[in-house]
């Protein structure tokens, strides 16, 4: 009797339970994020806007990953009735390679093409910048679950080539699930004196 309540307790609680093994490396995401730029001499402008992201697992080791965000903010010229419209645009394809660590610990490498483009428009003058950058981005960190509806992640990457200059990179990030598919991200992301906040829902598959 009571090897079949067990049994009973057991199969009640599998749907509940499955989705805390394994890590998923097929998803889509989409959100919110704002970039704060520590400048005393600009008083520290910020913008804000929204993100999409995407990875596909191509293989039992490796992925393929790509993002774009924009963010965007209306700054104050100091002469009446002129503001610079500033937006800065940001996409990233790449690919992953992740090698178990433990049971719900994965070690992660990425290799990535960053482009970024920047314009600014200013009242009764139009566009005065239009600019853009191109470059490579490599990531190494580590992923994993921490309880059975949540996982997180801790990267450090380097950008350089093309347009790039040599710059360090550290992004760490938590997902708390709500079901097998369903689950809201947070992430810090902190290049040089640039910090972007992102909150996100992420549908896993």
């Amino acid at each position: 009797m009571y090897k079949r309540l067990m049994l009973a307790a057991v199969l009640a609680a599998a749907p509940h339970l499955a989705f805390a093994d394994g890590l998923s490396y097929t998803y889509v995401e989409g959100g919110y994020n704002k970039l704060h730029v520590d400048d005393d001499d600009l008083d520290s402008p910020e913008a804000d806007g929204g993100y999409l992201r995407g990875s596909v697992a191509i293989s039992p080791s490796f992925y393929a990953f790509g993002s774009y965000a924009r963010v965007s903010n209306d700054f104050d010229t100091g002469f009446p009735g002129i503001k610079l419209d500033v937006a800065i645009k940001q996409a990233e394809l790449g690919i992953g390679y992740h090698q178990a660590m433990g049971d719900n610990l994965d070690f992660l490498t990425e290799l990535a093409f960053v482009r970024e483009d920047v314009s600014a428009d200013m009242t009764g003058e139009g566009e005065i910048v239009d600019g853009q950058a191109t470059g490579g981005r490599i990531n190494v960190g580590i992923r994993g679950a921490m309880a059975p509806k949540l996982e997180g992640w801790l990267k450090l990457g380097y950008a350089d080539g093309g347009d790039f200059d040599g710059t360090f990179a550290g992004n760490a990030g938590l997902l708390f699930k709500f079901n097998p598919t369903w689950g809201m991200t947070g992430e810090v992301e902190v290049i040089e004196e640039s910090t972007r906040y992102l909150v996100g829902v992420r549908a896993s598959f």
